[in-house]
C-alpha cells in the first residue's frame, strides 16, 4: 500500500512472454536485513533489465496480510556497471514516467531497494547506474513504490547471479516501502513473487504463496480514477480499535478468501472479496463514488469489489474477460456520475510469475 512520490501517469499496459517459476510452500526470515555473503561478488552482466508487476493488497478483509500481483502492469528498471559511479554506491541517470520522482537514491523507492540489495550481496567494488521506467501512477492502490523496490532489488541481484532468494528480495524492497509508508509486506511480496501471497507474520517475516489453480480464469477489473488518496492519509481515516464482532466477522471472510484462492472459486473470491466491514467502511467515503461503483460493479455482473490498497482505484473479479470490460466500463460511468471523477479501466489476469529479468547482457 506504499507510495513514494506524487505524480500521475497514464496506466501502461505491458506485453510480453511469461515464464514459469518454482514455488516454495512458505518462505521464513527475519525482519531485518543484513550482509549475506562474506566474499564480493563478481558480475556476471554488464547491464540488465528487469521488471516488476502491479499488486492489489488487502483484497478487501485482508488488511495488511493478504496482496496478488496483477499481469501487464509494472515498472521496468535498467541498471549497468558504471565506472564513474563510485564502488558500492549507485546513481539514478534517467527517471521516465514521471517529472517529480527524486533521483537521489536515498529518497526514490527504486534506489533505496537498489542500496538494500548490494548491501546483502557485499557490493563493494562496482558502481551502478539505474534507469527507473515508470508505468504505475503513484498513489493509485496499485503498489507502485513496490513495483518500483521489486524491480530494482531483482535487478542488482541478477547483475551478481541471482545469489538471493525471494524472501531476501522481499526484505530489500521492504526496506524501501518502510521508509516510504511503513513496514507492510502486502504490495512488495506479490510484486516479487508474483500470484496471491499471505503474509502469515511480521517478526519474523513470513511469506506464504497461495496456488491459483492453472486452469481456472481470474480477472482483475482495476478502474483507476483521476484522484489521490496517500497512503498516510488513508490510514489516518482507519479505527485504533474494533469491536469483536467485526473481527470475527473479517477473520471469518479472509480465511474465506484464502479457501477460495487455493480452490479457484472465482465466485467465493469476489464475496469474500465484498465482505470488509473494517477498513472499507472508513475509505470508501473518503474516494468520490466508491460506494456507488462498488454496486455498479456487482450489479453489472461482478463477483465482487472493493478498495485496491489505499486507494482510489477499485478492483472487481469476474472469470470472463469480455464480460469484465463490460463491468469495467459501468464502474467508470459510476465514478463520473456519481464521484464526478474522470476514470479508466482495465481488465487484467493474475501475474503468476513475479518480478524478473527481461533482457541481460553477459559481462
Amino acid at each position: 500500500m506504499a507510495i513514494c512520490f506524487q505524480f500521475q501517469c497514464p496506466l501502461k499496459p505491458i506485453s510480453f512472454p511469461s515464464s514459469t517459476t518454482k514455488r516454495v510452500p512458505i518462505f521464513k526470515c527475519k525482519a531485518s536485513f543484513s550482509t549475506t555473503t562474506t566474499t564480493e561478488l563478481e558480475p556476471v552482466f554488464t547491464s540488465v533489465k528487469s521488471f516488476a508487476p502491479a499488486t492489489v493488497a488487502n483484497l478487501g478483509p485482508g488488511f495488511d496480510f493478504l496482496g496478488a500481483a496483477v499481469d501487464g502492469l509494472g515498472d521496468f528498471v535498467s541498471l549497468s556497471i558504471d565506472p564513474s559511479v563510485s564502488p558500492g554506491h549507485v546513481t539514478i541517470s534517467e527517471i521516465s514516467g514521471s517529472s517529480k520522482l527524486s533521483p537521489n537514491p536515498l529518497f526514490n523507492c527504486a534506489g533505496i531497494a537498489a542500496i538494500a540489495t548490494m548491501k546483502m550481496l557485499n557490493v563493494r567494488s562496482f558502481g551502478l547506474s539505474l534507469k527507473l521506467e515508470k508505468g504505475l501512477p503513484l498513489g493509485s492502490g496499485l503498489g507502485s513504490s513496490a513495483a518500483s523496490a521489486a524491480a530494482a532489488a531483482v535487478a542488482v541481484n541478477e547483475l551478481f547471479g541471482a545469489k538471493l532468494g525471494v524472501d531476501q528480495l522481499v526484505l530489500a524492497g521492504l526496506e524501501s516501502e518502510a521508509k516510504v509508508s511503513g513496514y507492510h509486506a502486502d504490495n512488495i511480496a506479490p510484486a516479487v513473487m508474483g500470484g496471491f501471497v499471505l503474509i502469515k507474520s511480521y517478526d519474523p517475516l513470513e511469506l506464504k504463496p497461495l496456488i491459483f489453480p492453472q486452469n481456472q480464469e481470474l480477472f482483475f477489473i482495476l478502474a483507476s480514477p483521476e484522484f489521490e488518496a496517500p497512503t498516510k492519509k488513508m490510514r489516518a481515516a482507519l479505527p485504533a480499535e474494533i469491536g469483536m464482532p467485526h473481527h470475527v466477522w473479517n477473520c471469518s471472510q479472509a480465511g474465506a478468501l484464502v479457501a477460495s484462492v487455493l480452490e479457484g472459486d472465482v465466485v467465493g473470491l469476489g464475496k469474500a472479496l465484498s465482505s470488509d466491514k473494517i477498513v472499507e467502511p472508513k475509505r470508501a467515503p473518503l474516494i468520490p463514488g466508491m460506494e456507488a461503483v462498488k454496486k455498479a460493479a456487482i450489479k453489472a455482473g461482478a463477483f465482487g469489489c472493493t478498495i485496491s490498497g489505499a486507494g482510489p482505484t477499485a478492483v472487481a473479479v469476474i472469470d470472463n474477460e469480455e464480460e469484465g470490460k463490460k463491468i469495467g466500463q459501468k464502474m467508470v460511468d459510476a465514478f463520473l456520475e456519481e464521484g464526478h471523477l474522470r476514470s479508466v479501466a482495465m481488465v487484467k489476469k493474475l501475474d503468476r510469475v513475479g518480478a524478473r529479468l527481461i533482457e541481460g547482457v553477459p559481462r
